[in-house]
């Protein structure tokens, strides 16, 4: 039995969202492709080291805590997602985002092939 689009999101993000928590930028890195397409707040970086190098920079004590709002089959083996992601911070207000994302099934893993951050105030 297939598994949900909604399914597929969350084995994803429940890779990258521990990792994001406790400060683990390799970690982090290695639930997204190779070359993965990455955008977050600042100018966007391509593969696993840039990954990396922009969670190393995020502050200690951030948090992330996501909400799927849609989601669609791309294909057996990609699927796209729309989600609301609240950053905490230790010494800050909250900062929620919209993030598109794009996993693509990498042997039997699920893994974050794009990802695009958006401020929409």
């Amino acid at each position: 039995m297939a598994s949900s689009e909604a399914e597929i999101l969350r084995t994803a993000l429940d890779r990258w969202k521990p990792a994001v928590d406790a400060h683990e930028p390799d970690q982090v890195a290695s639930a997204f492709t190779e070359d993965a397409i990455f955008q977050g707040l600042h100018p966007y970086t391509v593969g696993r080291d840039g990954v990396a190098a922009y969670y190393a920079a995020q502050p200690l004590g951030l948090t992330a805590a996501y909400e799927i709002r849609e989601t669609r089959r791309l294909a057996d083996d990609a699927v796209l997602g729309y989600l609301e992601v609240e950053f905490g911070f230790t010494d800050r207000p909250a900062l929620t985002v919209h993030l598109g994302v794009v996993v693509r099934q990498v042997g039997d893993a699920w893994l974050i092939g794009h990802y695009q951050v958006s401020r929409l105030d």
